[in-house]
């Protein structure tokens, strides 16, 4: 069983920042691959980034690419950040941490494909 923690979140005016941090714990093993997907009321579950664990590699969609960044911690595999800049209102949704064995951008689309999840943080940006 594997444990998703996130912190991080909250609210901010567009344009501003924010740190979303997500420590997976437990049978980690076959957790290389950790993100995030956002969920607003009016949309379906979407990809945001992931992140390959073992090897670094990142998985950025146009919408979010030169604004948002997926990052591991230092010496912790399955501890990853999202840095998010210049924010817009678009991007308010409740942001849930995700692990799965491997990363691919066919899961990407398909949130059903993952395993484990966070309890999910908010994320509001005002205009």
């Amino acid at each position: 069983q594997v444990q998703l923690v996130e912190s991080g979140g909250g609210s901010v005016q567009a344009g501003g920042s924010l740190i979303l941090s997500c420590a997976a714990s437990g049978n980690t093993a076959n957790r290389n691959c950790m993100g995030w997907f956002r969920q607003s009321p009016e949309k379906e579950r979407e990809g945001v980034v992931l992140i390959e664990t073992r090897d670094g590699r990142t998985f950025v969609p146009e919408s979010v690419k030169g604004r948002f960044t997926i990052s591991q911690a230092s010496g912790k595999q399955h501890t990853v950040y999202l840095q998010m800049n210049d924010l817009q209102p678009d991007d308010t949704a409740i942001y849930y941490c995700a692990a799965r064995p491997s990363c691919t951008w066919y899961d990407f689309q398909r949130p059903r494909n993952f395993d484990d999840w966070g309890q999910g943080t908010q994320v509001t940006v005002s205009s």
